[in-house]
């Protein structure tokens, strides 16, 4: 690839963090290893990455406390989380900080660059969107700029949230299939993905609050409804 997409690999077993970072290397990625929380964050201040991937069980920081930590210099940029926890409560408190998938150890090398490459196809595609901004009532949602405003109150969306109510929008007062979105923002509808948009469905809620014209309804064994009055999309 003529640029090099640039990963934040945060592993604490040096073995592996080694065979990962020269397998993405050659893969054609810029992968840079730290072995623990604190070298990673250092690292992220300084450097430009498009996509962290981060262990979990990590010395001086472990991965969720460096994802909170990253999330407050950057709400967009892409976290994947490995760990060797598979208990439902981990990988919840994982998706609700705000990661983007989550692997369970062990996992081939393939499965982790799948991954990646899916999670970077939906942000470029998202760049590419058509429509750069809806009215939602009394909300102005600018999905360029991945921010929500009302008022002279401006929320900054993660890319998750972002990528979730542009589907809501696109779909404003139908059902939205939660296969459908699924599929298309998660790639899989797994349990936990299907927790995890869950997650982000109540997120979207908390935004949303300030109009009490919007609502998102589930609609049982189908998916989501985002009901707003007078909703616009703007080219």
């Amino acid at each position: 690839m003529e640029d090099r997409m640039r990963i934040l690999l945060c592993e604490d077993d040096e073995n592996l963090g080694m065979l990962l970072r020269e397998y993405l290397q050659a893969k054609g990625y810029n992968a840079d290893l730290f072995v623990d929380g604190e070298a990673g964050y250092k690292a992220f201040i300084k450097g430009k990455y498009d996509i962290c991937v981060l262990d979990v069980m990590m010395p001086k920081k472990d991965g969720f406390a460096l994802a909170q930590e990253i999330r407050t210099v950057n709400s967009e940029v892409p976290i994947i989380f490995l760990t060797a926890k598979s208990l439902k409560d981990d990988i919840l408190e994982g998706f609700k900080i705000g990661a983007d998938d989550y692997i369970t150890k062990p996992f081939s090398m393939e499965e982790l660059t799948f991954r990646i490459e899916a999670i970077l196809r939906r942000v470029k595609g998202k760049k590419g969107k058509e429509v750069t901004q809806y009215k939602i009532g009394g909300f102005t949602f600018d999905t360029q700029k991945q921010v929500l405003m009302i008022r002279d109150k401006v929320t900054k969306l993660t890319t998750k949230e972002s990528e979730l109510l542009s589907l809501l929008c696109s779909h404003i007062n139908e059902i939205l299939e939660r296969n459908y979105a699924l599929k298309t923002i998660w790639i899989d509808d797994n349990y936990f993905n299907a927790r995890s948009m869950d997650v982000y469905i109540t997120k979207l809620r908390k935004h949303l609050k300030d109009d009490p014209a919007i609502e998102i309804i589930n609609i049982h064994g189908k998916g989501y409804k985002l009901i707003a009055p007078d909703t616009e999309a703007e080219k």
